[in-house]
């Protein structure tokens, strides 16, 4: 059979790319290097049978901004869990998210009632500015520009410019701040306020959702929806090289040698190992190959999956217990501030900021009753080091500061480690480590992201295109960058 396109990955935006393709009555094969659909939105039994641990991406947040949903007739069974996310401190204090704003606010009001007042101000101006910021990430990204002035310095600022204009209170800042971190944004970099103020305010409106099951089961409907609209996956098959002849791409050759022919490709693995390996220099040409060569990946970080004889009690109480994240550190921004320049200098942090995903009370399903079931993120973590002999010591470290200042019982059933270097060698997307496929900052954003010449999801050969999350608006769940890719495809081939 003749092939109309292939998509390289079977990550969710290369499903939700391939979806929309069959959408438009295409012939579309999915090809996929590992045993499973998913990439990143993977779900899998990893501390023992029973405990269903979310991989990689675990909250679904961005994604409440994409019409891509309804647009595929997806049946998502997602769970909204009242404590959306909650920052614990050392002294046992904690604030907490909640779905009313009103409980949001009385929480923020214990330590300031000003505070409290901002957070309503601010999340006021996001239902104001909402529709043309979900307008703007689900379209190709427009020329660089701001409406005005102001909106350039809201765009530039830090998180400590922004989070010190706003709040009085450092463990304000730091709660309103911390998913500013989820992106690896520290403290001083341009960005990081808009960044934690999206994040706040969408999880504000919408909650943190997870996916009933974890979030391998998006991968897998969407996966069942690209064969009802006709379309397939292969897994086991791990692409080479795309193949060109006369200026355009006329199918790939997979490792094990075999050729598959097709129309169109779209890609949705990082965006150097399409432009450098499986398109190559001499096709690209050496501006791009220069250009993807200097590309920033950003901070890796070490995942620590554990399975528990019972749930974890934190310190600050019942509150914190039920959140879907529990951001663990000191209400203090020079605290993150060193975190990242050890990292950046290729030391392990003494300091680390840690990001507890309570898979178990978010959706109890994932685990046998009355068992506890979490990940812990340790943000960031330098790649160059020898992982293999470390980290195990490392998360020792980890675990004992946990037990020392946040959480009173860690009864730990079995344990599994990924340093960044097993994560990139179980997942190639994640390269050293990281899960952003390109460090997110300004010069790698909107029309700059992964570079300028390839920002508009189209490549140098004309049939070959990005879905992939190296593109805007990039990463996270939200079938943004699959669903944008698909309209240029369609629009370029109508």
């Amino acid at each position: 059979m003749s092939l109309d396109a292939l998509v390289l990955g079977s990550g969710h935006n290369g499903l939700t790319c391939a979806c929309y393709l069959a959408q438009q009555g295409r012939r579309v094969l999915v090809l996929e290097a590992n045993a499973t659909v998913g990439g990143l939105t993977v779900t899998q039994e990893i501390t023992r049978p029973g405990f269903h641990s979310d991989l990689h991406a675990f909250g679904y947040q961005f994604a409440s901004l994409s019409p891509a949903p309804e647009e595929l007739g997806l049946k998502l069974d997602l769970l909204r869990p009242d404590v959306a996310f909650a920052h614990a401190f050392p002294d046992g204090r904690t604030m907490q998210m909640h779905a009313a704003l009103d409980d949001t606010c009385a929480r923020i009001a214990s330590f300031s009632s000003r505070d409290a007042s901002q957070w309503r101000a601010l999340y006021a101006r996001w239902l104001e500015a909402k529709p043309a910021i979900a307008a703007a990430l689900n379209a190709s990204p427009a020329p660089l520009g701001w409406p005005s002035p102001d909106a350039f310095r809201f765009a530039m600022q830090s998180l400590r410019s922004w989070s010190t204009e706003w709040f009085e209170q450092e463990a304000v800042r730091m709660f309103l701040g911390t998913f500013s971190l989820h992106a690896n944004v520290a403290p001083d970099q341009a960005g990081g306020g808009q960044i934690a103020w999206m994040f706040d305010s969408i999880i504000q409106e919408f909650g943190n959702r997870v996916v009933r099951g974890g979030m391998g089961n998006l991968a897998l409907t969407l996966a069942r929806r690209l064969e009802e609209l006709g379309g397939s996956v292969r897994t086991g098959a791990r692409v080479s090289k795309i193949l060109v002849s006369n200026g355009r791409a006329v199918g790939v050759r997979l490792e094990s040698g075999e050729e598959i022919e097709a129309g169109l490709i779209a890609s949705n693995v990082d965006p150097r190992t399409l432009t450098l390996d499986l398109l190559g220099p001499e096709v690209v040409g050496a501006a791009i190959a220069d250009k993807m060569g200097r590309y920033e990946w950003g901070d890796s970080i070490m995942v620590i999956y554990l399975a528990l004889d019972e749930p974890p009690r934190f310190r600050a109480g019942q509150d914190a217990s039920r959140a879907c994240y529990v951001h663990c550190t000191p209400p203090s921004l020079e605290y993150v501030s060193r975190m990242f320049t050890q990292t950046r200098g290729g030391e392990l942090p003494d300091g680390p900021v840690l990001i507890v995903c309570n898979d178990g009370v978010a959706d109890p399903s994932r685990m046998p009753a009355g068992k506890g079931l979490v990940k812990i993120l340790v943000k960031c973590v330098p790649y160059s080091l020898d992982w293999d002999a470390v980290k195990e010591a490392y998360a020792d470290r980890v675990i004992a500061l946990l037990q020392e200042h946040y959480i009173e019982n860690l009864s730990v059933l079995s344990r599994v480690v990924h340093s960044p270097l097993d994560q990139e060698r179980h997942i190639s997307s994640a390269v050293r480590g990281t899960e952003l496929q390109g460090a997110f900052v300004p010069y790698q954003s909107g029309p700059m992201r992964p570079i300028p010449e390839l920002a508009q999801y189209r490549t140098p050969v004309p049939n070959v295109y990005l879905c992939c999350s190296g593109s805007h608006p990039g990463p996270g769940v939200s079938f943004m960058p699959g669903r944008n890719a698909a309209r240029v495809i369609a629009t370029d081939c109508s």
